[in-house]
């Protein structure tokens, strides 16, 4: 049976339009139609799922691609512009917790407010409002204006609202994370207690490891299309690929037109010219699989002979992380360079990097490592996510291996003797 359907929804907005008050709605009224900032751009386009009961659902994107939109859609708070919404149950949403509430009541007469609006009666409210105040930790100011609140004890107020509903059907749009960690600690055992009493559940985080742990099937949502949907472990590598792509090119742009910030001097006596990468049979390329052995080939060129030069290899992943770096001062790989091209290979076997973009930065120094001939931050590689990894965030991917040992409680006497 499902409990929620998608049938080739399109939702249309127009460019600085905020409809989220009677403030914002009256002045666009007055707008004018031919200005940029009222151009229609299309938010969804024809989109169609459906989701059964009992399912746990998860909603992945970049920013803009419509992960929102579908979750206020669902929640009633807008109205497609085109196709067709079916919801069968009592439908509760986590979404932008707290929006309900107004800022001259007290916490009391909010709680009954929202649980109003999420649609809840008063008898509801009544039977569990001790739990829903017990749950927040805000019985000491229950009774103070919301406006007095923190944004912290605004959000904790509202999820506990939202929580103690008991929907067939709850909504959770990146609010998990509210409050210190004792309350986010409250907030993981609700969900789970939510899980374990056959909620359908629709989940939209930026957390992929929270979207591979509690959902079994996930939704890509990119530029108001669905690009793919299926099971974690086939759709979040493809979604990480896909973002992967898109900031290789970004970054290709940012790298063409930045300087080199480390001063060199015109007339070097030395000049990478040509840096390649390759896998494991001399094949060249910038895109690896995160077991796959990689070979770097540096290519330089020397106007006259050099004594004990040093080079030096980093890895940056593309936000400006230092992953590794080597260099060849206690090699014996180059002690001298003579007059000419020369070609230098470097083996980086299987680095273990997560999916990502990278970019290899080379520079040429003297032995005293103080002075840099050249450097070269041109080359950029992309890492591929394997669809069979457990591990969804981090630097590297180690091999890791996991066991329980049979006579534990010797080994631990063990330890604690020693």
């Amino acid at each position: 049976m499902n409990v929620i359907e998608f049938n080739h929804v399109w939702k249309k907005f127009r460019k600085g339009e905020k409809f989220n008050s009677l403030r914002d709605a009256i002045p666009n009224l007055f707008r004018k139609r031919n200005s940029l900032e009222s151009e229609e751009f299309w938010a969804l386009h024809d989109v169609s799922f459906a989701i059964k009961k009992n399912e746990v659902v998860g909603i992945i994107g970049p920013n803009g691609a419509g992960k929102s939109t579908i979750l206020k859609l669902l929640s009633r708070i807008m109205k497609p512009s085109k196709g067709e919404i079916r919801i069968n149950g009592k439908l509760s949403a986590l979404i932008e917790v707290g929006a309900g509430f107004h800022n001259e009541l007290t916490g009391r007469e909010n709680i009954y407010l929202n649980g109003t609006i999420l649609g809840m009666t008063k008898k509801e409210i009544d039977s569990k409002f001790d739990q829903i105040v017990d749950f927040s930790g805000l019985a000491e100011f229950i009774d103070t204006p919301v406006k007095r609140y923190s944004s912290g004890m605004y959000a904790r107020l509202g999820f506990s609202v939202a929580a103690h509903m008991d929907p067939d059907i709850l909504l959770v749009d990146e609010v998990l994370a509210v409050g210190d960690m004792a309350f986010q600690t409250k907030c993981a055992e609700k969900m789970r207690e939510l899980l374990n009493s056959n909620t359908t559940i629709v989940l939209i985080s930026h957390s992929l490891s929270l979207i591979q742990s509690l959902c079994k099937r996930v939704i890509f949502l990119d530029k108001g299309k669905i690009q793919n949907e299926g099971e974690p472990e086939e759709i979040i590598p493809y979604y990480q690929n896909t973002v992967l792509k898109q900031q290789e090119e970004n970054l290709r742009k940012r790298i063409g037109s930045e300087y080199e910030k480390v001063k060199v001097e015109r007339d070097t006596p030395i000049t990478i010219t040509d840096v390649s990468m390759h896998n494991d049979k001399a094949i060249r390329r910038n895109e690896f699989k995160v077991d796959e052995p990689i070979y770097i080939s540096i290519e330089y060129e020397a106007k006259k002979e050099i004594d004990t030069p040093i080079f030096l290899l980093e890895i940056i992943r593309s936000d400006g992380v230092l992953c590794c770096s080597s260099n060849t001062k206690n090699s014996s790989a180059i002690s001298q360079i003579t007059k000419g091209k020369s070609l230098l290979r470097v083996d980086l076997s299987r680095v273990h990097l997560f999916s990502g973009i990278y970019v290899i930065r080379i520079s040429i120094w003297d032995k005293e490592m103080i002075h840099p001939y050249t450097p070269r931050k041109k080359e950029i590689f992309m890492v591929t996510a394997q669809p069979t990894s457990s591990i969804v965030g981090g630097i590297f991917i180690p091999n890791i291996n996991w066991s329980k040992e049979s006579n534990a409680e010797m080994i631990i006497e063990k330890i604690r003797e020693e």
